[in-house]
């Protein structure tokens, strides 16, 4: 079994208890390590930045800190490479080696500085999410009462992204800004963790025109285990997971389903599905329903060919 995860919040645990080792067998207080990554066959996981609300000024030596976090506790072993271009996905793909990609949740610290994102780019972040849940300089969140969109810094930045090999991610984007997003980025956009809205009314999850635009553009929507978007009722079971995923098939999105676990970032967990370590069950209720070729499309290969198409080529 091979997987391509497009986001968990391991950097900001890690942020928040210097003590938790990536690399330590059995790190119970992280649902995405080392451990668990090589027991369900793993090969890329997508780190994000994510900066907690009680930073309530967010600086961009905030997202060096996470940074230096990424590089000096997670890539630091030889096991592990960091993914900054199509050479190096198709070296971990061919190779033993884990790959990891760095991504950014909430460009609030960025504050409409080019450079600023020239430098997150020659560091390594090659996916951003533009808002959290609420609004910044460049756009509104899904949860901003005003439901506003991109504003004209935020036009630029996604240019500014586009030109430089950035993924824009519109999962937290309220709607006005998610087609904002959509009319305005010249290149493929994703959803890294977001499910259907009309499985479950989540605000955070995706109406149906939304994620026929996303497939139109050739994006991604990766499905979320976060037990909240995945039922009404807030418990979950691995099963109305999948609904999701039916969903969005029937939308013509085969192709284009994808995994964003969110692991590390939220506490209640679905049954049998509480750590990247349990990857295995979700694989094994798929195969019920599909075949293996489409299990593994939802699994990595839609994840890869995305990456194979969109990240810089060197």
């Amino acid at each position: 079994m091979i997987i391509i995860d497009g986001h968990c919040d391991v950097l900001w645990k890690m942020y928040e208890n210097p003590l938790i080792n990536f690399y330590e067998p059995q790190q119970a207080e992280l649902d995405v390590n080392y451990e668990n990554i090589i027991r369900s066959g793993v090969k890329i996981q997508c780190f994000a930045i994510y900066l907690p609300e009680s930073i309530k000024q967010p600086k961009f030596d905030d997202y060096l800190e996470y940074i230096n976090i990424f590089y000096q506790k997670i890539a630091i072993n030889d096991k592990l490479t960091v993914i900054k271009n199509q050479s190096d996905l198709l070296q971990v793909m061919n190779g033993t080696k884990v790959g990891a990609i760095l991504t950014l949740e909430g460009a609030d610290a960025i504050n409409d500085h080019s450079l600023y994102t020239q430098i997150l780019y020659h560091l390594g972040v090659r996916m951003i999410g533009v808002t959290w849940n609420y609004a910044n300089w460049a756009a509104d969140g899904i949860l901003e009462a005003r439901k506003g969109g991109f504003s004209k810094k935020g036009k630029r930045f996604i240019k500014e992204c586009n030109d430089l090999g950035i993924i824009l991610d519109a999962s937290h984007l309220s709607v006005r800004s998610f087609w904002d997003l959509a009319d305005h980025s010249s290149s493929p956009i994703v959803a890294t963790h977001s499910n259907a809205e009309a499985v479950c009314k989540h605000p955070r999850n995706l109406k149906d025109d939304q994620i026929r635009a996303l497939i139109i553009k050739g994006g991604r929507i990766g499905m979320t285990f976060v037990p909240w978007f995945v039922s009404d009722a807030g418990t979950a079971s691995i099963a109305q997971l999948i609904k999701h995923i039916e969903h969005v098939c029937a939308l013509g999105g085969e192709k284009h389903v994808v995994l964003g676990s969110d692991f590390d970032g939220f506490d209640k967990k679905i049954t049998d599905l509480e750590h990247t370590g349990q990857m295995d069950n979700l694989a094994q209720q798929l195969s019920r329903f599909y075949s293996d070729q489409t299990v593994e499309g939802f699994l990595y290969r839609n994840w890869f060919s995305f990456f194979k198409t969109n990240l810089p080529v060197s």
